[in-house]
C-alpha cells in the first residue's frame, strides 16, 4: 500500500469518526492537495497550538492517525517524542520500550508491566518495532480515546504523511516540536549518549527538509547542549517539570534557548512577561481542561501543548 493511498484511507476513517468534518472553507476538496501549494507560505501564527503526541485525548498517542487528526483539528505544531532503534532509525515513541499501557505483543496479548523494558527499542530494528500494535489497547487515563490499529512510526513516516494533510489555515505549513528522550540513567542500554542522539535526530531533520520548521525540545541539558553545539541555529526548547525560578532553570544551559516550556502550573503571568522580555517564547505543557486552557492563554503565552487541539482551536478562534 502506498503512503499516499494510506493517507487517503486514514483521512476517510477519521472523517467517518466525526472528527475534522472538513467544513472549513480553507480545506481543499482534494485530500491530497495542500492550500500551501497555491498560496504564498504564511508565517507561523502568533499563538501556536501544539498537538501533544498528536491528539492523545482523541486518538492513540504518537501514531500516524493521531497526528493527522491533530492537524485537522487545528494544530499548528505536531509535538512528539523521539527514541532510537537498533538500526539507528529515529522512532516516534515516548518510552524507549513497549509500554504496557498502550501496546500489545505481536500476538495481540497484553504486555506485563514488569516485562515491558525487555522490549527495548534500542535492541530492536524498526521493522521489528513495527510488528507491535500501539493503537488498540484502551488507555487507562483517556477513556474516551478512540482506538485504531497503529504502530510506532519512524519520524520520516510521520513527516511524509503530515506534509500531505491540508491545514485549516491556508498558506501555512505544519511545524514540528521534537522531544529528544535522552536520560543519562538510561545510557547505554535504552538510549545513545546525548551527542550521538542529537546528531541522529538533526541528520534526519535535515534530510527531511524540515529544519526551518522544527524545534528540538528536551528535559536533558546534555541533549540540548549537543543540539546547540552541532547546529547553533536550530530552535530549541527547555522542558521544565520541577519547581524553581525560571532564571535558575535557564542558567543550567550555556546558551539561551528559543523557548521555555514548563509544566503549566509552574508559571504565572509575571514569569511569562519576564521571559518574553528576554526574547524567550513560552509554551507550557500539557493543558487540557477548558478552564485551564483559558487561564493559561490569559497569561499571554506564545502557545500551548495540549492533548485536545480541537478545544484550543475553538477557543483561539473565539
Amino acid at each position: 500500500m502506498t503512503q499516499a493511498f494510506r493517507t487517503i484511507c486514514i483521512l476517510a476513517v477519521l472523517s467517518s469518526m466525526g472528527c475534522g468534518d472538513g467544513t472549513d472553507s480553507t480545506i481543499s476538496s482534494d485530500p491530497m492537495s495542500s492550500p500551501a501549494e497555491s498560496t504564498e507560505a504564511a508565517p507561523a501564527p502568533a499563538f501556536e497550538i501544539h498537538g501533544h503526541r498528536g491528539a492523545r485525548g482523541l486518538l492513540p498517542e504518537n501514531t500516524i492517525p493521531g497526528f493527522i487528526l491533530a492537524i485537522r483539528e487545528g494544530s499548528d505544531v505536531l509535538e512528539m517524542d523521539l527514541c532510537i532503534s537498533k538500526d539507528d532509525q529515529v522512532v516516534v515513541s515516548h518510552e524507549p520500550w513497549m509500554s504496557h499501557e498502550i501496546c500489545t505483543n505481536t500476538d495481540g496479548q497484553e504486555i506485563a508491566a514488569e516485562s515491558e523494558r525487555d522490549l527495548n527499542l534500542l535492541q530492536m530494528t524498526l521493522a521489528e518495532i513495527q510488528t507491535y500494535d500501539c493503537g488498540m489497547h484502551p488507555h487507562p487515563r483517556f477513556p474516551n480515546q478512540r482506538h485504531v490499529p497503529a504502530h510506532k512510526p519512524a519520524l520520516a513516516e510521520v513527516v511524509e504523511m503530515a506534509e500531505k494533510v491540508p491545514l485549516l489555515l491556508a498558506g501555512r505549513k505544519i511545524r514540528y516540536n521534537l522531544e529528544i528522550k535522552h536520560q543519562q540513567d538510561l545510557e547505554p542500554a535504552f538510549c545513545p549518549d546525548a551527542t550521538t542522539f542529537a546528531q541522529l535526530v538533526l541528520d534526519e531533520v535535515n534530510r527531511l527538509g524540515i529544519s526551518d520548521r522544527t524545534c528540538i525540545q528536551s528535559f536533558s541539558i546534555d541533549a540540548l547542549e549537543a543540539v546547540h553545539l552541532i547546529d547553533p541555529d536550530m530552535t530549541t526548547a527547555l522542558l521544565v517539570e520541577s519547581e524553581g525560578d525560571c532564571a535558575s532553570k535557564l542558567a543550567r544551559l550555556s546558551f539561551t534557548p528559543s523557548v521555555y516550556s514548563p509544566q503549566w502550573q509552574l508559571i504565572d503571568a509575571n514569569d511569562v512577561n519576564e521571559l518574553q522580555a528576554q526574547n524567550i517564547r513560552v509554551i507550557p505543557w500539557t493543558v487540557n481542561q477548558e478552564e485551564d486552557l483559558y487561564a493559561v492563554m490569559q497569561m499571554g503565552v506564545d502557545g500551548i501543548i495540549t492533548d485536545y487541539p480541537d478545544r484550543l482551536y475553538d477557543m483561539r478562534e473565539e
